[in-house]
């Protein structure tokens, strides 16, 4: 059989592709996904499929993951009711990421941690299918009220996330490059100038990227993300701390709680918290 006979048939083995393991729900319940970039089945659940050998090859490849793109291939591959990935809000991502992870490898985690009581390190074990029902969505709905002004906010989308996460690796190869000998005042000026304005300009696209509606007094309600922008660039310094405060307040809220552990150590036996570290690479990397 020639190969375009062939492709012209239906695969023996495509029974034996990848299935959905799982099906969850997204804390959003399929809010603030644009139109067309999600599709949830009629129970609202997500399906999920196992990693595929490409998959696991992307997220243990650092250059894959640096800008972003190399999890969203994983996404869409893993999640492929998720059409477009990078407007994905951001109270999803950790609860897609721990869902693939559980149907690629089941629910248990191991991971070691050292006792910050003895200084003793051991082995232990969580089981995400806990972590993953704890996790909470913020109340989006109250707005902030400043200045006779009602901002309501939203998720920031995972593409605007991925930008603050590049910008915040840049910055601490900033550091580390003007700590290093050698740069004359001039050349370590020209640097900090240049990433002071891209922390401003950082801080202004999470406010405007967060943000849904403005509404003025008189009832009006803006929703043009360019004219958000052009506001919060002109905007007083208390609007944006109060929004800042506010976001601050909803990703602490959004956040993967820190999960209690016991010592292994039969000497010290006391109870501490670890923080699950979304190190993709790793996070990927400890499968049975």
């Amino acid at each position: 059989m020639t190969q375009t006979q062939s492709s012209n048939l239906t695969n023996p083995l495509a029974r034996h592709f990848r299935q959905p393991v799982i099906y969850t729900k997204l804390p959003s319940r399929g809010q603030y996904w644009p139109e067309g970039s999600l599709e949830l089945s009629m129970t609202g659940e997500l399906p999920i499929l196992a990693m595929s050998t490409k998959d696991e090859i992307i997220l243990r490849t650092p250059d894959a993951l640096l800008n972003g793109q190399g999890v969203i291939d994983v996404i869409h591959s893993c999640c492929p009711n998720i059409k477009d990935a990078w407007n994905m809000p951001s109270i999803d991502v950790d609860s897609v990421i721990i869902a693939i992870r559980i149907a690629s490898y089941g629910n248990k985690m191991d991971f070691s941690s050292t006792c910050p009581h003895c200084n003793t390190e051991h082995d232990y074990a969580i089981d995400l299918g806990v972590v993953l029902n704890g996790i909470e969505t913020p109340n989006y709905k109250k707005a902030i009220e400043v200045d006779n002004l009602k901002i309501k906010l939203r998720p920031q989308p995972y593409f605007s996330l991925n930008k603050t996460n590049i910008i915040a690796f840049e910055e601490q190869q900033l550091l580390r490059s003007l700590q290093q000998a050698g740069d004359s005042a001039e050349d370590v000026q020209t640097k900090f100038n240049s990433q002071l304005n891209k922390l401003i300009d950082l801080n202004i696209m999470i406010a405007a990227d967060s943000t849904e509606s403005i509404e003025l007094e008189d009832g009006q309600l803006v929703t043009d993300g360019g004219y958000i922008k052009e506001f919060y660039s002109n905007c007083d310094n208390k609007t944006v701390k109060a929004v800042k405060a506010r976001l601050d307040e909803y990703n602490k809220q959004a956040n993967i709680k820190p999960f209690t552990v016991t010592c292994g150590n039969e000497e010290c036996g006391k109870a501490f918290e670890i923080d699950i570290v979304f190190d993709f690479a790793s996070f990927f990397g400890k499968g049975s």
